[in-house]
């Protein structure tokens, strides 16, 4: 392998680069809540005049700057923009560009997720607790030992294989998440498939004869959760019973969930109120934000930012989908000074429309291998991720050559 080269990364890649925009200039924006984490491109963004803000062109890679959102991996490669169009976002954003005949710019964003690179940015964060902010100058003048613009090509290419199996992972899903809301609005909505039958008033409307409207705790028992004591070291675990808060969904955004970031203990599980639930379970966040949906891949219990639902007249396919449809009817009804809050109340007693268990039974039939297939490809993704993550410190620091890899 050739010999690698020490660079200040000021000198091997540029950041903040200088661009010109006029004000007013109607141009791409993307927020830093568009920033799906450790999603290499981005396919959300809105058009908005430019008022100021970072700015950024194709080849560019962008990276939070801030607490948690530097922590969280919200980095992304700009590559969908028209030829020399330019667009801009939070000021938050540290723009960073490769030097010609120096670095590559795919490298360049693969650069910014290697530990060292980041555990740098972290270190160098300034400011109150709440919004501490990493600093460009201790970036500038990290250095690093790094390859010819040749072997980072081929590092990058790797990497970039990896990457691109996972978006199209994730367009599949999105794909078949689609598909999933359109059949539950197609049956439950406009009533497409009962149509030719006989309908019914009721409080919601005409609905088919021998539906009828009842509350969401007819069609499963409404869970909230707790948390053990924070105090206590002996109430959490790595490997014990599986908890999870809305932060961890914040960050991983899974459909189905088998864990979050750590567990708790027998001791920290019978110490408070939180509720083991059965697979199939829909956890829903109800604060800070409301709206988080996920589904219990095993046995799992949850903090008090979420009141789940555990089926019981309907199946994990219905009561997803319509907590789905429901998020901002629940968000409006929703209360709270310091932040709103679905009570359990409140999610108990949500009107819903009870079709005949048959027809319940015949949807949860129809969508059951389109979440299995879900299920699968989220999971391959989550292997992938790994695979990527895995190999990224090692060919960023020379100690796996490209040539000893074949995917």
């Amino acid at each position: 392998m050739e010999e690698w080269k020490e660079y200040r990364l000021g000198d091997f890649m540029e950041f903040n680069p200088k661009i010109s925009l006029k004000k007013e200039t109607v141009a791409r924006k993307i927020t830093m809540d568009q920033l799906v984490p450790h999603l290499r491109d981005i396919y959300s963004w809105t058009y908005e005049p430019y008022s100021g803000g970072a700015k950024f062109q194709n080849g560019d890679t962008i990276m939070a700057r801030i607490t948690p959102c530097l922590e969280n991996g919200k980095h992304a490669f700009i590559s969908l923009l028209d030829e020399n169009e330019i667009a801009y976002g939070s000021t938050e954003y540290i723009v960073i560009r490769g030097r010609k005949g120096i670095s590559d710019n795919l490298f360049v964003y693969y650069l910014t997720h290697f530990p060292s690179f980041k555990d740098a940015a972290i270190k160098s964060m300034v400011g109150t607790s709440g919004r501490q902010r990493a600093q460009v100058d201790v970036l500038e003048n990290l250095t690093m030992k790094l390859p010819s613009i040749a072997e980072q090509k081929s590092i990058a290419d790797i990497l970039t294989k990896l990457d691109d199996k996972i978006a199209v992972n994730k367009q599949i899903n999105d794909n078949l998440e689609q598909q999933a809301q359109a059949l539950f609005k197609s049956w439950f909505v406009d009533f497409e498939p009962f149509k030719d039958g006989e309908f019914v008033e009721s409080e919601l409307g005409m609905i088919p004869k021998g539906w009828r409207v009842g509350i969401l705790n007819e069609l499963g028992d409404i869970v909230g959760g707790s948390t053990p004591s924070k105090a206590k070291a002996e109430y959490y675990t790595n490997d014990g019973i599986a908890w999870l808060t809305p932060k961890d969904l914040s960050i991983s955004q899974r459909k189905f969930t088998s864990k979050g970031e750590i567990d708790i203990t027998q001791e920290g599980y019978e110490s408070c109120s939180t509720k083991l639930m059965p697979r199939g379970s829909v956890l829903f966040s109800s604060r800070a934000p409301i709206g988080y949906i996920t589904i219990a891949k095993n046995d799992i219990c949850t903090n008090q930012g979420f009141k789940s639902v555990i089926p019981k007249l309907a199946g994990t396919a219905f009561l997803y989908c319509f907590l789905k449809e429901s998020t901002q009817e629940i968000e409006n009804k929703a209360t709270g000074s310091t932040f709103k809050e679905a009570s359990g109340t409140l999610m108990k007693s949500l009107p819903t429309i009870i079709p005949e268990k048959a027809v319940l039974d015949d949807f949860e039939d129809l969508l059951s291998p389109l979440f299995y297939q879900q299920e699968v490809v989220e999971e391959e993704n989550s292997l992938l991720s790994s695979l990527r993550d895995s190999i990224l410190p090692r060919l960023m620091s020379g100690e796996l050559n490209v040539s000893e890899i074949n995917i």
